[in-house]
């Protein structure tokens, strides 16, 4: 560990080079796209309203999870100034990736362009014009918060296992539920994607986290899944998955946390989509647990800007899938870094923004997914804010310790990793390669 002021040039550059380029890169897309709009006005019709459809309205609609409604016109007048100083902030929609560092294809991007960006602060800058509303796009029906998001993409989840209920009180400490259900699987069966829903409309608002195990004779080697506030869920690769076994249970750990509103006998919902009957996907792929700030050694002062940094050697090829970060209230950000066994290294993914309500986990492309050959280091940096500039910090006096309660901090990585034989390795560099060489060919 390390305080801000004793950190090692590396990391210290590496996160001032973050904040400058995002700087500089969103002012001059601001002049430019001034420069090009010249006089023409940017209106709620023709502009505004598809970005805040496309991007927001899901979780800002009556009943969803956002604090206010952007269904219409009159909505998204009112709350104008605050979304354009959200979205400036890159603080909504909910994606806190440097937008300029590292790898940024992912499969489940919400994230504003900088154009997008660009044309909401016109808009609210010119006074709200409302424009045409023949120009509005055609109205769309969201997933309400009863349903799976993954449902209009996978269909119905071939499973739907429920934790055993439990009474949320209104006010107290942290609760832990740890119940233990039936898969009901009469033959085994591979996941492709799962998905943790949390009730609705209470258990929204207590359910801090949530882990399952697949209790069963072969183990899936980690957690079947983990969820946290503002993940959605886990999609696999085509050929790639996790075994479940017939006969298995789900073993449950669901973190409350007391709101001020009880929540009897909440139950969290699992969703898990299966391949086929009788397939088998090629590669078998682990959620990984990368401690980076482990008990024994996290703590930070009061009024501190800390950093932990972590390594760990891959044993065997691997193929990274996912990116997430698991803090608390004083989590500032994350990275990820590749040491290649010939000293070359490379940023993977970057975190310089990170917001508790929001433990996204970023799902790489599949063509751009890391491919890591056996010996490469891992190196992870992670960093908090026990200052008052943090806003989501309750008391910057404390001395932080790690701990379950929200109250206190952890500091860990969720990697989805699958682990490669040197011959898989190397056919998938090959495969990679010849696709991009074809892609370029075609241009």
């Amino acid at each position: 560990m390390s305080d801000v002021n004793e950190l090692d040039r590396s990391a210290r550059w590496r996160r001032l080079v973050a904040e400058l380029v995002s700087t500089v890169v969103l002012v001059l897309t601001f002049q430019g796209a001034a420069y090009a709009q010249g006089v023409e006005t940017v209106t709620y019709s023709k502009d505004v309203a598809p970005i805040l459809q496309e991007n927001c309205q899901q979780c800002h609609q009556e009943g969803a999870i956002g604090p206010f409604a952007l269904v219409d016109y009159e909505d998204a007048r009112r709350a104008a100034r605050r979304i354009k100083d959200r979205v400036t902030q890159r603080l909504m929609p909910p994606w806190h990736l440097n937008p300029h560092l590292g790898i940024q294809e992912y499969k489940n991007d919400r994230s504003l362009t900088e154009q997008e960006i660009v044309t909401i602060i016109d808009w609210v800058d010119a006074g709200t014009p409302r424009g045409d509303p023949a120009d509005l796009p055609a109205p769309v029906e969201f997933p309400s918060g009863e349903n799976f998001l993954m449902l209009g993409e996978l269909g119905s989840p071939d499973l739907v296992i429920k934790t055993d209920p439990f009474d949320v009180p209104a006010h107290g400490n942290d609760q832990w539920w740890r119940p233990r259900v039936s898969t009901g699987l009469t033959q085994d069966r591979y996941v492709r994607a799962v998905e943790v829903l949390p009730s609705y409309p209470l258990g929204r608002g207590v359910t801090h986290h949530f882990l399952a195990t697949a209790v069963q004779e072969e183990s899936v080697g980690g957690l079947l899944t983990e969820w946290a506030l503002g993940k959605v869920g886990e999609q696999y690769q085509e050929g790639t998955g996790k075994l479940l076994q017939a006969g298995s249970e789900i073993s449950f750990e669901v973190h409350y946390y007391p709101n001020g509103t009880p929540a009897p006998a909440d139950q969290v919902s699992l969703g898990i989509w299966l391949y086929p009957e009788g397939y088998e996907p090629e590669f078998p792929t682990v959620l990984r647990m990368f401690n980076v700030a482990p008990q024994s050694v996290l703590e930070i002062p009061p009024h501190s800007t800390p950093m932990y940094e972590r390594e760990w050697v891959m044993q065997s090829p691997v193929r990274i899938q996912s990116f997430q970060a698991h803090f608390h209230l004083r989590g500032k950000g994350a990275s990820m870094e590749a040491i290649y066994p010939d000293g070359r290294r490379e940023l993977l993914s970057i975190i310089d923004n990170f917001q508790f309500n929001w433990h996204n986990n970023y799902i790489y492309e599949d063509h751009v997914a890391p491919l890591l050959p056996s010996g490469t280091v891992l190196k992870f940096n992670m960093w908090y804010d026990n200052t008052e500039d943090q806003l989501s910090n309750p008391h910057p006096d404390d001395f932080v310790t790690w701990g379950d309660r929200a109250a206190d901090e952890m500091g860990h990585m969720w990697i989805g990793v699958t682990n490669l034989t040197e011959d898989t390795y190397l056919r998938l560099v090959r495969e990679r390669a010849r696709i991009a060489t074809e892609d370029r060919g075609s241009r």
